[in-house]
């Protein structure tokens, strides 16, 4: 019988601990297809941040290392420079890399550090308890908002896309989402893209992930895929802010 459907090679056994609904699982696997399919196991070394996916390190079947909250730019620098021959990954959420490690993520930018970042944006702090994050939406009831993120005393939410994309440096940054299945081929087509510009040593690659967080959210995980449909996707469009190459291309 012809098998159709597998676990990839650079996932472990380890089962997930995520909560129900949560998509973080869905990035993991489409992470690993690309490491699978780009045959870059072995050379492969992932930073782990800290946030709800602090025990990436269990899941990934590569070497990784753990960050202090929101360094894991700077950590995945040294490993990268280091290591010129290896691949290197980050796997932050929105808490780890658009607050405490803003800075670290656009000075690895602005270099054009020949790494691959996957940013999970969920719009909440996931792993503390539900607070404001800088990218939950005006409005958003969390925690810390009980009433809704005011933006004239909390300020706007961070389009880190559009942020990143006004540098000079970086060679591919793109926004995508997994709350379809459309949109999980689209998603895994760019994770695929970021490491290929990494292993053609094109620089710095940074792939966003609109995710979804049931659990915080307080609701169900498919109210909460609607909720992405409805309200995040609208707020941080989906597509590719830089692409230099194609940029050239066109040129």
């Amino acid at each position: 019988m012809a098998v159709v459907f597998e676990k990839p090679k650079a996932l472990t056994d380890a089962p997930f601990h995520y909560c129900p609904g949560c998509t973080h699982g869905i990035i993991h696997r489409l992470v690993a297809e690309a490491i699978d399919e780009l045959g870059i196991e072995g050379k492969t070394v992932g930073v782990a941040p800290v946030g709800c996916a602090v025990m990436a390190y269990d899941y990934f079947a590569c070497d990784m290392v753990e960050a202090a909250h929101g360094r894991a730019p700077a950590v995945a620098t040294g490993i990268k420079r280091a290591l010129p021959e290896n691949i290197v990954f980050t796997y932050q959420g929105d808490g780890d890399l658009a607050s405490i490690g803003m800075a670290e993520t656009v000075h690895a930018a602005t270099r054009n550090e020949n790494i691959t970042i996957i940013f999970v944006n969920n719009a909440i702090y996931g792993m503390t308890g539900g607070q404001m994050a800088p990218t939950s939406l005006p409005g958003q009831v969390t925690q810390t908002s009980p009433y809704g993120r005011d933006v004239k005393t909390q300020g706007f939410p961070i389009k880190v896309s559009e942020l990143l994309s006004s540098l000079d440096a970086p060679e591919y940054i793109e926004r995508v989402a997994v709350n379809n299945v459309k949109n999980v081929n689209k998603a895994k087509k760019a994770i695929k893209k970021a490491f290929q510009n990494q292993i053609e040593g094109k620089g710095f690659s940074l792939v966003e992930v609109v995710s979804s967080c049931p659990t915080n959210w307080g609701m169900t995980p498919s109210k909460a895929l609607q909720w992405v449909d409805e309200k995040m996707i609208p707020y941080y469009p989906l597509g590719v802010y830089r692409d230099k190459s194609a940029e050239k291309k066109e040129d």
